[in-house]
């Protein structure tokens, strides 16, 4: 305890010279088997001259109290110890189980060592409101007032230079939080994390007192709403909708600083993405020898071992006998035997005290009356439940037994009754709601054993949970019960000639107790009459029982220890048990105690539990006496910490006349029942020796004295001798049973009467558990005698004493090395943790994520714990499991106070906790993961080869009978076309047209959102309108041919007319959505054409705020145009002049302008056409933005060159009313429409489960031939698929929907059409498209990806797969970059700055090899993979199908591999049923993934868990933040495509306003 007082309160000058003593102190106990007294005296002295000083510091200390022991030295390590802090503490937080003065010890001087470089984790940021759980300190300066003197100290740094440079940022962001405090904007004080500002040291704080804080940071400016979007550089056109949610909550957060590389940035997000990226560099512990490369796909190796590591060298162990089990003449032939003989004979005798709330005795159950009373259940169940023919109850039948643990008399009643009925009684807990933690696993055991009828009292009855007619709740997972109330006065007498039948114990089944495995199902162990006559007998024989002796038991009397002293091997001997239960503890600690004074027992039952509570209470009771003990039986002593338990309780109780013999700690499972139990010594006898174990030779299963670091040793008491009549094996614990060499750890195994025999009803495991023959190392078995499996691993140490290390259970394997969940538990508990969480409530296992396992930590956090403090206790933990174990935790979570899932008797339910981690239900409220430090096994980074030329490719290609991976559409030149089209080369000419042929052919209908046409176009109409605006831009504009003009509007006609007006005025149209001040200055606009309403939002005085008006062109409003003809229409000189601009946002954001020539507008139109054969009697439905790209094109261009009806559909509309579309197309009978991903979606989520709705509306879309959904993306297949599927019902063919493709370079490339083969689907291999292959695989195979082609290429469009980096063409099947030639391809990039040279070889590049024809091909930007297929083309050739797998751009290049965002956001977006939305991007090598979270708040940290296993299991990457958001943060663009870009440059700058930020470590 000295150790921890003084590192934790004198800096480090004084630690240090600390340092050798104690190292030799540590020496010492490593050098020989050492006694506990042995170490207290050299401790002793070896401290006695810094024991003065500690002294004082004692006084100084606030929270530390006197703590009565032998030495002063002894003093507590932990101020928890201090009786102050429990009394007022629940009793559940009593559970010190783990509480280990030496284990303290070591885990402060793991601690010391780190404790001179404050920890640089980056503190994850919350926002306020998620979890209010402690009162807000938003304005107390960092000052160590305000702290505890040694939390102060905690953080004290050796030199202040070193101090400032760490907490500038803290500072800096607690200055600003005091200015955003005060403000008005709320929103803006919201984001701030919790309490960032504490880890300043004093020191600081006195430095900022005296600064003005105005030279730190600007107060963001509250009044100016559009200050974020103003400052934004011009060129990105951010999408109209969702963004300004996640723009300007504090836009200006902090002013700039440098981080550790001296990059300016602007925000405590790169400060703390800097501050993880410092700690990750840190040299790693050399990782376990990693994958090798194979060629064709990773393969996980098995790690190598360690060739340092301590391996077994001792002899094949031989079996252990126990001593014969003697034959005493006077033991019953069976224990009802037994009972019926003290019940007649020795009526009066007592047999069981019960105790009332208070702990005072309140019932004693005689021999007599627990004979007579055991009588009338028998006799009850077997004749009076049924009728006489069909009894409900035969022997052999099982029945529950559901009685609360005060209530010991009811059933030992109803247990006995079973006996003597020869029905086979059950004991589980009693339900007290219908989802208790393990409940349904109860309902399983209940099941299997096929039981229909539980047993209870009367006030049980009472308080189980009931529905509103008074039933009993059906309890989950439970089969239908019978219930049965076994108080006396509902028993029938029995007849005087009715007798049980008690027939000589035999393998029959007497009872099953219930167990709970690791993964939380539990199972029935069947114990026999003979085996459980048997173990009576090795227990007298074992604890020398006499006669009428008085017991007291603290166990639970249903199971294990309790029911088998208190219960059995008491009627056996006739003792006298006194049982003190489980709620007597909780008020009143000492009960026990006072009961074995008040009875004088001889034998006390307990677990360390109930020692540490005792001595907890132990002040209030001066005057008891243990004198009378001499067996102190500890039933949990195979609990590698109970042996500082025992000696603590011994240091305080031998006052009190505990003598040292009397303590006896036995090892029990439920299957093998007792395995040993330590004798009571003789008085004066020496004590049996400890084993002080290394750790590091434990984790391989090796027995070693510990001698290398003294931090890391186990000391172990013994568990006794192995019980009479009984013989021990030690087996290893996985694979065939083998038995160990002497110094090895394995699985403990016994072979005795006194046995389970099975598992009820489940014969496979039985098997593997109950029969075991061991083999030894040639495989041959020794002996044919079956062993039981006990479930706890240990040895057999020197004179046959048995050690017992830890349980199966809780076994973690971790990189071939074993640790104990019960050793870190206790690791954890030793780091300082009072003002953290509660010392009982803490959870370890294992989940398997990448290959192997990996250790999670789990604790209730105290409500009036702080985030920082938290945090600090987190960091100082893994440090401490990490030095001591040498082992990475991956996943630390602390859950608010009472929220884990309880055992009854208070334990934290260890596998339901795992469940809830699992599956995203345990609602954290801290959590800390450190993937990147504990996984170590990920593929070795891909090394890219030194280029392969395009040439040695091609020729590759051939030898290897591959084609070169080509496609394209039919032949323009062969089809047949329209002579009259055929002669108008230039749009406006087929206008005229046909305003001249067809004028009253009506070629457009506008639909608003009640599904009525308010708008029609005819041909002539449209082109008397189109004159009007022409002539409008040459009297008013004055503007000369080749001028752009900027087109305003709304979705609908008037675009339509303006850009006709466009053309004849020989303008260059660009259609703008509207209004968006930045895009305004893109295309050097000489005049805006627009609306009334949106001309004066233009003119307002928000539009004024944002840009400059007096640099805006002329606006001219198109509503009321004058009635003037235009003297004549523009034709242009060559069709390769300029038609108009297309501007689109790419979706890494970037605004980006293509110039489309006449000659590209009409092959376009044409391609169209003959792709959907388009002609003037057919109607199609668009439901797509009308801005750019192909949405464009179909709105405006294509029924004027087709002549085809097209219905307008704003997508906008669809909001108010999701039926349009779909009514529209059922309505007009369209058979071919257009829609944009976002309509379809809007569809899917919004009428799924309205399909009969729209049967009753009689909505039917047989009619659709195709439905095209306008894309330049990889098809989203499931969304497509569930379109298809939920419409099927109301008539849309399956074949209908398909996709189009189309790039900046060329608007539409692919495009399904009528004719020609479905669209067709393979299956990818996900690993190999990382490499840049594409190897196609079954459906269903692990790791693929299924892509759909999109559509057919067009007409005269010819693609090609292309390398990249080389620019040679590809083989079939192989991933490269998509580059296309085609009449319509665009004819370049209009930029604003003059710098098209930069891009110009995305328009005209050629292959660098195997080209003859030294085509011009346009760099899509896209990468896919052409295969050919089976089916038929139009042509009558194989169909060639192009797929796309995504944009280049958009890929992430990590680890040397190539991922596609979209790859890692599906497998997110499936891990949660919360996460509505879900993007991901790299910043510095660090992969972020920021998720919207669509449930509660309280979710926001079971998502960082789920998102970073999925990411590390699919794609072998290690997520590096996880950033949770509200629904709609995520920028998205018209065409429902992601803004990632959009979404980094908001995280940076700190924009998005998060629920929670994780930085893994």
């Amino acid at each position: 305890g000295v150790l921890n007082l003084i590192s934790l309160r004198r800096g480090s000058e004084f630690a240090l010279s600390l340092c050798p003593v104690v190292w030799e102190l540590l020496h010492f106990v490593s050098l020989r088997d050492i006694t506990q007294k042995g170490y207290e005296k050299k401790r002793a002295k070896l401290l006695a001259p810094y024991v003065p000083q500690t002294q004082a510091l004692q006084k100084e200390s606030r929270t530390q109290m006197p703590v009565p022991s032998a030495t002063p030295t002894s003093a507590s390590s932990s101020s928890s110890s201090s009786s102050k802090f429990h009394r007022a503490r629940s009793g559940g937080a009593r559970d010190e189980r783990y509480r280990s003065d030496i284990h303290t010890e070591a885990v402060q001087a793991a601690l010391a060592k780190h404790k001179e470089q404050k920890m640089a984790l980056p503190m994850p940021t919350k926002r306020r409101s998620t979890f209010v759980q402690s009162p807000a300190d938003a304005c107390t300066p960092p000052d160590t007032s305000s702290a505890s003197e040694d939390e102060g100290s905690l953080r004290r740094q050796a030199a202040l230079s070193a101090a400032l440079h760490q907490s500038l940022q803290n500072a800096e962001s607690w200055i600003n939080r005091s200015i955003q405090g005060s403000s008005t904007s709320s929103s803006a004080s919201s984001t701030l994390s919790h309490g960032e500002g504490k880890g300043t040291s004093g020191s600081l704080a006195d430095v900022f007192a005296n600064t003005r804080i105005e030279n730190f940071s600007v107060p963001p400016d509250v009044t100016a709403t559009t200050s974020s979007s103003s400052a934004r550089p011009a060129a990105i056109d951010l999408p109209p909708s969702g963004i300004v949610k996640g723009m300007h909550k504090g836009s200006n957060r902090s002013s700039l600083m440098d981080t550790a590389d001296g990059v300016p940035v602007s925000s405590r997000v790169s400060t703390k993405i800097q501050q993880l990226l410092n700690t990750l560099k840190r040299p790693k512990r050399p990782p376990l020898k990693e994958f090798f490369v194979d060629d064709f796909e990773e393969i996980v190796e098995v790690p190598q071992p360690d060739p340092n590591q301590p391996k077994p060298e001792g002899r094949q162990m031989t079996p252990v006998k126990g001593e014969p089990l003697g034959v005493v003449c006077n033991w019953p032939p069976a224990l009802e035997a037994a009972l019926q003989r003290w019940g007649t004979t020795q009526a009066k005798c007592p047999c069981l005290t019960a105790l009332d709330v208070t702990g005072k005795p309140v019932y004693t159950l005689t021999y007599g009356k627990l004979w007579s009373r055991s009588l009338k259940l028998a006799y009850t169940l077997l004749n009076k439940l049924g009728t006489k023919n069909e009894p409900v109850l035969k022997p052999g039948d099982r029945v529950a037994l559901v009685y609360p643990n005060n209530d010991p008399v009811m059933f030992m009643v109803a247990f006995y009754g079973c006996l003597l009925a020869e029905v086979i009684p059950v004991p589980i807990e009693v339900p007290l709601t219908r989802k208790d933690a393990g409940g349904q696993q109860i309902g399983f055991l209940l099941g299997s054993c096929g039981i229909a009828l539980a047993l209870t009292t009367e006030v049980c009855l009472k308080g189980l949970p009931k529905t509103q007619n008074g039933e009993i709740v059906q309890f989950k997972g439970w089969p239908r019960l019978k219930w049965v109330v076994t108080d006396s006065k509902y028993l029938s007498k029995s007849p005087k000639d009715w007798q049980p039948n008690i027939s000589a114990a035999g393998t029959e089944p007497a009872y099953i107790e219930y167990k709970t495995s690791k993964e939380g199902s539990v199972m029935g162990v069947t114990v026999s009459r003979i085996a459980m006559l048997s173990h009576c007998q090795a227990l007298s024989q074992a604890c020398n029982y006499s006669e009428g002796e008085t017991i007291v038991n603290v166990l639970d009397f249903k199971k294990d220890a309790g029911l088998w002293h208190g219960i059995l091997t008491n009627v056996m001997n006739k003792l006298h048990t006194v049982s003190v239960p489980y709620s007597v503890m909780k008020t009143c600690p000492l009960s026990w105690v006072q009961r074995v004074h008040a009875h004088k027992a001889k034998v006390a039952l307990v677990k360390c539990r109930d020692l540490h509570w005792a001595m907890m209470a132990h002040r209030d009771q001066r005057d008891v006496s243990l004198s009378s003990l001499r067996m102190l039986i500890v039933t949990d002593g195979a609990n590698p910490w109970s042996v500082s338990s025992c000696d603590a309780f011994l240091s305080l109780f031998q006052s009190h006349g505990l003598k040292p013999e009397a303590i006896c700690p036995c090892a029990t499972s439920p299957e093998a029942m007792t395995i040993a139990i330590r004798r009571p010594g003789v008085p004066g006898a020496p004590l049996p020796g400890r084993a002080i174990l290394s750790m590091n030779g434990l984790s391989f299963g090796v027995i070693r004295v510990n001698t290398e670091d003294k931090n890391s040793a186990l000391t172990v008491q013994d568990v006794g001798h192995v019980m009479p009549g009984g013989m021990m094996c030690i087996v290893k614990p996985d694979g065939p049973p083998q038995l160990c060499k002497t110094d090895e750890i394995g699985e403990i195994c016994v072979s005795s009467r006194a046995g389970g025999m099975m598992y009820y009803g489940l014969a496979g495991v039985t098997k593997n558990t109950f029969e075991v023959i061991p083999v030894n190392s040639a495989g041959s078995p020794v002996g044919d005698v079956p062993f039981v499996r006990s479930g706890l691993l240990g040895f057999v140490g020197p004179g046959s004493l048995v050690f017992v290390v830890g349980k199966m259970d809780g076994l973690l394997t971790v990189s071939g090395r074993r640790h104990n969940a019960d050793d870190i538990v206790a690791t954890g508990l030793a780091v300082e943790s009072i003002k953290t969480v509660y010392r009982g409530r803490i959870a370890v296992f294992s989940v398997s994520v990448f290959y192997d396992e990996r250790i999670v930590v789990v604790a209730e956090q105290r409500p009036d714990a702080s985030e920082e403090d938290s945090f600090q206790w987190m960091s100082r933990v893994l440090q401490a499991i990490d030095s001591i174990h040498q082992v990475g935790v991956y996943c630390l979570a602390l859950v608010p106070a009472n929220t884990l899932p309880k055992t009854p008797l208070g334990g934290i339910h260890i596998s339901q906790t795992k469940q809830h981690f699992l599956e995203g239900s345990l609602h954290p409220c801290n959590i800390l993961m450190c993937p990147h430090t504990c996984v170590t096994n990920l593929p070795k980074p891909r090394q890219k080869q030194p280029g392969v030329g395009p040439a040695s490719v091609m020729v590759g290609n051939l030898v290897a009978g591959k084609r070169i991976a080509q496609a394209s559409g039919r032949d323009l030149g062969q089809i047949e076309d329209n002579d009259l089209v055929k002669k108008h080369q230039f749009l406006t000419e087929v206008l005229q047209w046909r305003a001249q042929a067809t004028p009253d052919h009506p070629l457009f209908l506008l639909l608003n959102a009640k599904g009525t046409t308010v708008c029609t176009a005819t041909c002539l109409q449209l082109h008397k309108k189109a004159e009007r605006i022409a002539s409008v831009l040459c009297d008013k504009g004055h503007l000369n041919a080749g001028d752009n003009v900027v087109l305003l509007y709304p979705p609908g006609i008037e675009l339509i007319t303006a850009f006709y007006g466009c053309l004849y005025a020989g303008c260059i149209p660009v259609t703008v959505r509207p209004p968006h001040a930045q895009s305004l200055a893109v295309s050097k606009a000489a005049c805006i054409l627009t609306t009334q309403t949106l001309m004066r939002l233009l003119k307002s005085r928000e539009a004024a705020a944002a840009v400059d008006v007096k640099t805006w062109p002329t606006i001219i409003d198109t509503d009321d145009l004058p009635r003037k003809r235009l003297s004549q229409i523009y034709k242009p000189p060559t069709p390769e002049m300029l038609a108009y601009l297309d501007f689109s946002v790419s979706t890494t954001g970037m605004l980006t302008g293509v110039k489309m020539s006449h000659a590209a507008v009409s092959g376009l139109c044409r391609a169209i056409k003959l792709q959907c054969e388009l002609y003037s009697s057919r109607q199609i439905a668009i439901c797509l933005d009308p801005y750019c790209g192909l949405g464009f094109v179909l709105w405006c261009l294509c029924s004027v060159y087709s002549g085809h009806q097209s219905i307008l559909i704003p997508p906008m509309e669809l909001e108010s009313n999701l039926f349009l579309w779909l009514s529209t197309v059922s309505q007009y009978k369209i058979r071919d429409t257009f829609c944009s991903y976002s309509v379809m979606e809007l569809c899917t989520k919004g009428l799924g489960n309205q399909v009969e709705m729209l049967k009753a509306r009689g909505i039917n879309l047989s009619c659709v031939r195709t439905c095209v959904v306008v894309a330049e993306e990889r098809p989203r297949v499931s969304l497509t698929h569930s379109f298809s599927k939920l419409f099927k019902d109301i008539g849309l063919s399956p074949r209908a929907v398909s996709t189009t493709f189309g790039s900046r370079v060329n608007v539409a490339i692919c495009l399904q059409g009528t004719s020609g083969p479905d669209p067709t689907t393979v299956y990818v291999d996900l690993k190999s498209l990382r490499h840049d292959r594409v190897r196609l695989v079954e459906r269903g195979a692990p790791q693929s990806l299924l892509l759909s082609e999109s559509g057919k290429i067009l007409p005269g469009v010819k693609v090609v797969i292309v390398n990249p980096e080389t620019k040679g063409p590809l083989g079939d099947s192989h991933l490269g970059e998509i580059w296309v030639n085609s009449p319509h391809t665009a004819s370049g990039y209009y930029t604003i700055y003059d710098n098209e040279t930069l891009q110009a070889d995305h328009f005209n590049t050629r292959l660098s090899f195997g080209d003859a024809a030294q085509t011009l091909w346009a760099r899509t930007g896209y990468l896919g993979f052409v295969r050919r297929t089976e089916l038929t083309a139009a042509s009558g050739e194989r169909h060639d199908a192009l797929y796309v797998v995504g944009a280049l751009d958009e890929t992430l290049e990590l680890r040397g591999l190539r991922y596609h965002p979209i790859d890692i956001e599906t497998s997110v977006s499936r891990t949660h049923r919360s996460i509505a939305e879900c993007a991901v991007f790299t910043w510095t090598n660090l992969l972020v993934v920021v998720v919207e979270l669509c449930g509660c708040e309280q979710e926001a940290l079971d998502l960082v868990p789920l998102v970073t296993n999925v990411v590390l299991e699919e794609h072998y990457l290690i997520v590096g933040v996880v950033v949770v958001v509200d629904p709609g943060v995520i920028p998205i663009n018209s065409r429902g495509e992601k803004q990632r870009m959009h979404l980094r440059d908001s995280f940076l700058a700190d924009q998005l306003d998060p629920i929670y930020v994780a930085y893994n470590m």
